[in-house]
Order: C-alpha cells, then structure tokens, then sequence
C-alpha cells in the first residue's frame, strides 16, 4: 500500500516515499509565538498530523521537525507594546501552544526548533548566499548593516506557487515579514539593529533574522540540504516557501524538498475568519464554550486537507453526536457477553470496512471517504447485537478495524475532560471568568475514572436496592454533564 499525496510543486499526486528508503524526512511550518493560536492554524497542524499518524500506522519511520518562530516584526512589536523583552513575551504563548496540541492529540514531532537558538546557522547561510551572489548588504553610503536576498539571482522564483512574476523590479527591496501577497521584491535576511529591538552580535552586523531565513536554516540542520517533505498552511506558499526555496536553493543547488503539501484555509459561516468579523476563534474559546477537544479535532480534520473548510457550530455538534455513537458503540460491544467463534458475515464487514478505510486515506488523505466504511461497520454490528448474532472473534475483530481508525483520528478514547478543566482554569486566572458557559463550571469536566466511581457506586446502591441513593448518584452525573442509560450489557454513560 502506498499513499499518494497531491505535491504542489509538480501539480499532480505523487507517491510520497523516504528518499532513503528507511525514514521520512519531514519538516512544518510551526507557530510564530505572539498570541494564541486560533482554529484556523490548528486545522493545517491537524492535518499534518493525521498524515503523520497514517505513515506511522503504516509502518513508516520518521523525522518530523517543527519551527517555534519566537521572534518576528509581530513578537517584537507586541513586546515592546507591554515594555517587556522577547525571551519574557514569547514563553507563555508557547507554552499555550503546546498545551493546545495536547488537547487536540496533535502528537509533537521529534524536533521542534526554536529560531532564537539557530543565530549561527542563520549567519551562515547569509554568508554563503553573498558567496553565491545571492545575497548583498545595503550601500555603503547608507549602510544601516541589513542584508537581502537578490531575487535575479533566482531564475526559478515563482516555481512553487505558479506566479508570474515577469514583472520583478531588479533592487526593490521589502524588509516586513507580511507585504502584498503579488509582490515579488529583494526581501530581507537579516534585519540591522534597531533602537529597543531585541539583537545579536555576529559576523555579519548586529541585528536579528528575517522571518524567511529561519527555517531555510533549521529544515536544512536537521534534515540535510534536500529533504522529502515541506508542509503547512496555504497562506505560506507565497511568499514565504518561495522565499524559502530561492535562498535554500541558491547555495545548495538541490530542490530543498522532492514534496510540498499545502493545507487551504478555513472559514467560519462562509467568511473569512477575523476579529472584526466577530467569527475569530481560539481552542480556548470553543472549550468555555462548552464543546468538547475530540469533536473540535474531528469537525477540523473531517474536510480533506485540499478541500476548503466551513466551520459551523452545526458541523461541531455533528462531530460531538457522531463521537459519542463512536463512544457508545465500543462501550456496548466491549461489554457485552459473546460466545465464542466467528460469524462470516461480520469478518467481511470488518475487512471491507478496513481496506475502505485504507484506500480512502492512501488517496491524497481522503478523511471524509475514510469515515463513512467504519461507521457502515457500526452500524451493522449494532444490528447484530440488538439479534445476538455477534460472537468473541468478531469482538476481536471489529475492535482491531476501530483501533486502526482512532490511532489517525485520535477521537474515540475519552480525553475531554482535562483540556476542558484546563481551560476553565485559564480563563479564571486570566480574569476571564465571563467567557466560561455556566454550564461547564456545574462539572469542570470529571475524568473517566470518576464517572466509572460513580456508575460503580451506584450499581452497588441498586444491588442492595437503596434507591434514594442510586437516584441522588444518577441526579450528580446528569448535573455534571453525564448520561447514563442503563441496558442489557450494563450501565452505559457519556457526556452531554
């Protein structure tokens, strides 16, 4: 089996396969550490991850690298607005990051980088591209020790993106990490000092790194001068994995990556997310908002990477209903008392809904076609335990076809209830109580352990027929967000 992904940079699927035959090398574009990250930066690290789930469940060994950008014209400004240096600024929204990761069962690649500890590699770089005649420092006359990236120097510049860029102007330059997104000019790579901005001394003048620069460095100290995967978001093609390409490529006269996946933007309710649109969202503020981590991550990934996501609050409620059949459908069949065998019927369900769910994924990670076979195969073991016709070897089975699901879409196991305490906790202690639904501060989230304590509480207190306290136990769980529903198998719960 193998997984074909659509490659930007040839405009067609190809095979997505370790150069060396053995271990992938992968490098994404991570953070840039100002503020908290919001949905639409946590649906391109999603689906990063599920395509790094998939080539583990496959078996594929990887390299994964990730870039912390912890300084930038954005840190720096903000910084400076509450008169604190960047190494005091950028900890806590790292942080923050990480911990919404955590929440979403985005698993951390095996390195993570953080620009402001690759200063060197960075003055390297400048030096070798001025060696190419790529790169050039601002007249002597006016020198003010800043250094750019000669685009003539680049025939191929556009080759990424596919923009005409006929029109480039020889010696107009940019120094801003964000300018027109059709603007092709000399663009900085290392930024002289300024007054009050955070700065290095080094070979090359004082001053601090263009945004640009920095991961041409980090991708190539750890995954070599050509590597097998560049991914991110859409928004990054031009001008920064064109920026990336053309001074990574200017010194090393390789393609700085055979593959490029880019994942499209997301909207909210048809728009264009954006604090003036009163649609900008947070994890966090989903989280006080009542809805769960998984349902997040599965509303987030259940559109295919290529294809546009609309986020809605109704396709979040569609995404927790369809987690909690998810949920109620392996409680029942694992508890359930089975004879021993096998019922042919139900093994080709299992291995149809497998192979369906497979194939789905090895097309250019299709997370929507690979759904709809394991939820087929729900529903119809659902139908043979209602008629008692499921047996331990199915059992076996069916859970192994559900195991093979959750290790890319990492929703069934019931970790809901620590992200939402976790947010709960922020928000108070950011003086953010009013953000918090009244709903959640009525349960701030029990954990699994408590519920089972609970159910199990509650079963004995039926079995020695105290009734009040049964009900009393059942009244706790509803107000805490817990249904409970008691059938042949035994007590079944989950959350509201």
């Amino acid at each position: 089996m193998t997984l074909r992904l659509y490659n930007t940079l040839s405009g067609q699927l190809d095979e997505l396969t370790p150069s060396d035959g053995e271990e992938l090398r992968m490098y994404a574009c991570g953070p840039t550490v100002y503020d908290y990250g919001h949905i639409g930066n946590f649906r391109t690290f999603l689906q990063i991850d599920v395509l790094r789930r998939f080539l583990k469940l496959k078996g594929m060994r990887l390299k994964h690298v990730m870039n912390i950008t912890d300084v930038d014209d954005k840190i720096i400004r903000n910084a400076a607005a509450q008169g604190v240096p960047i190494g005091e600024y950028t900890p806590k929204f790292e942080k923050a990051f990480l911990d919404d990761l955590e929440s979403l069962q985005i698993e951390q690649p095996e390195v993570m980088a953080r620009a402001t500890e690759h200063i060197p590699e960075m003055v390297e770089l400048v030096e070798r591209l001025e060696a190419a005649g790529a790169a050039y420092r601002t007249g002597e006359g006016t020198d003010d020790g800043s250094w750019y990236f000669r685009l003539k120097a680049f025939p191929e510049y556009g080759k990424l993106s596919k923009k005409d860029l006929e029109g480039i102007t020889d010696g107009a330059r940019v120094d801003v990490d964000e300018y027109e997104k059709d603007s092709a000019r000399d663009f900085a790579l290392w930024k002289a000092v300024k007054p009050g901005e955070t700065s290095w001394e080094t070979k090359i003048g004082r001053g601090r790194p263009g945004w640009h620069l920095e991961c041409s460095a980090m991708s190539m100290k750890y995954l070599g001068e050509s590597f097998d995967l560049h991914a991110g978001g859409e928004d990054l093609m031009f001008p920064h994995h064109e920026n990336e390409i053309a001074q990574s490529e200017s010194v090393t006269r390789k393609p700085l990556a055979r593959h490029w996946m880019h994942v499209r933007f997301l909207l909210v309710d048809g728009r264009k997310m954006s604090k003036s649109e009163g649609n900008f969202y947070t994890l966090r503020d989903l989280l006080l908002k009542g809805y769960k981590a998984s349902a997040i991550r599965l509303a987030l990934i259940s559109v295919p990477y290529r294809h546009q996501l609309n986020f809605t609050f109704e396709g979040l409620t569609e995404a927790t209903n369809a987690i909690d059949r998810l949920r109620t459908f392996v409680g029942r069949l694992k508890k359930a008392s089975l004879a021993a065998g096998t019922t042919d019927s139900l093994q080709v369900a299992a291995e149809k809904a497998e192979a369906g769910y497979f194939a789905a994924l090895e097309n250019d990670l299709n997370t929507a076609e690979a759904r709809a076979p394991i939820f087929d195969l729900v529903r119809m073991v659902n139908s043979a335990l209602d008629a008692g016709t499921v047996l331990e070897g199915d059992r076996e089975r069916v859970l192994q076809v559900l195991d093979e699901f959750d290790a890319v879409f990492a929703v069934i196991a019931d970790r809901d209830a620590e992200p939402t305490k976790a947010a709960i906790e922020w928000a108070q202690s950011s003086g953010l109580g009013d953000k918090i639904a009244p709903e959640l501060l009525a349960g701030a989230g029990l954990t699994d352990a408590e519920v089972d304590a609970l159910i199990a509480e509650r079963n004995m207190a039926r079995k020695q027929r105290n009734f009040k306290r049964s009900d009393e136990i059942r009244d706790e769980l509803a107000a805490k967000g817990i249904v409970i529903e008691d059938s042949r198998e035994g007590v079944r719960w989950k959350r509201k």
